[in-house]
């Protein structure tokens, strides 16, 4: 089908029956598909981080995100941790630190997985 003549001798092709409409489809599929596969996990992975730290306690074996393992000694009321990385040697972290829990950490290096 040739294309239309405007008022001003531009051609225009016609549009199909729903005009625009299958552009639409495509970039809301899009935007799904962008929201199921990247902006959902990585919110529910920090809920579940922010639910991790908030519910720390004395005693929780911890891995801060410069990788020094240690077990919580107290839980001051700055909103700070001290931390047993060795018999007699503490160190005092913010929560925001924390990585992981220290047994899952252990869990997931390579080679140890349960077959």
């Amino acid at each position: 089908m040739p294309p239309q003549q405007t008022a001003n001798g531009k051609g225009q092709q016609s549009q199909g029956p729903f005009g625009n409409m299958t552009t639409l489809v495509f970039l809301a599929g899009m935007i799904l598909v962008f929201w199921l596969f990247f902006i959902r996990p990585q919110a529910k992975r920090a809920k579940d981080q922010k639910k991790f730290i908030d519910d720390l306690q004395k005693g929780s074996k911890i891995v801060t995100i410069a990788g020094i393992h240690g077990i919580i000694n107290k839980v001051n009321e700055d909103g700070t941790l001290s931390i047993e990385v060795s018999p007699g040697s503490y160190l005092k972290i913010e929560r925001s630190a924390i990585s992981k829990e220290w047994t899952a950490a252990v869990n997931k290096l390579p080679g140890t997985e349960k077959k």
